[in-house]
């Protein structure tokens, strides 16, 4: 199967993202009006989408100063297509091939370390600090 990769906003398909991003686990805590706001507002979006159909089966954003820092979110790729480099090409086209291939750039995730390493993520240094979120209240689209 052949892919194409875009950057282009009004080409994502909110559906799929939405949907996508429902079953991770660092994002299940969105409501969908969360999500189309991260969307309208991120620097940067990549989508993927299957050559011959057009339908989307990845997704990336990015949050920037659009001077020399970038964070990388809510890379995914639809289940049935994982496993074909996407998530590579993903992150490639995010980080090098785009206009900040020479910020500091950062990403919170408990997996797909060695992805990430390939484009020079480490662990942080003595010049990082992160404050951890606080707990969550339930949102009021999920309370009792």
């Amino acid at each position: 199967m052949n892919y194409v990769v875009d950057d282009s906003r009004d080409r994502i398909d909110r559906e799929v993202v939405w949907g996508a991003l429902r079953e991770v686990y660092w994002a299940k805590w969105r409501s969908r009006e969360d999500v189309e706001a991260q969307i309208d507002d991120a620097w940067r979006v990549i989508g993927v989408y299957e050559e011959e159909t057009g339908e989307q089966v990845g997704f990336a954003r990015a949050v920037s100063d659009g001077v020399g820092f970038a964070y990388l979110a809510d890379v995914v790729v639809l289940e049935a297509h994982r496993g074909n480099g996407l998530g590579k090409r993903i992150v490639q086209a995010m980080i090098d091939d785009g206009p900040g291939p020479h910020f500091r750039w950062t990403l919170f995730t408990s997996d797909a370390h060695g992805l990430y390493e390939q484009f020079g993520f480490t662990e942080p240094d003595r010049t990082a600090l992160v404050r951890p979120a606080a707990a969550l209240p339930a949102h009021p689209t999920q309370a009792g």
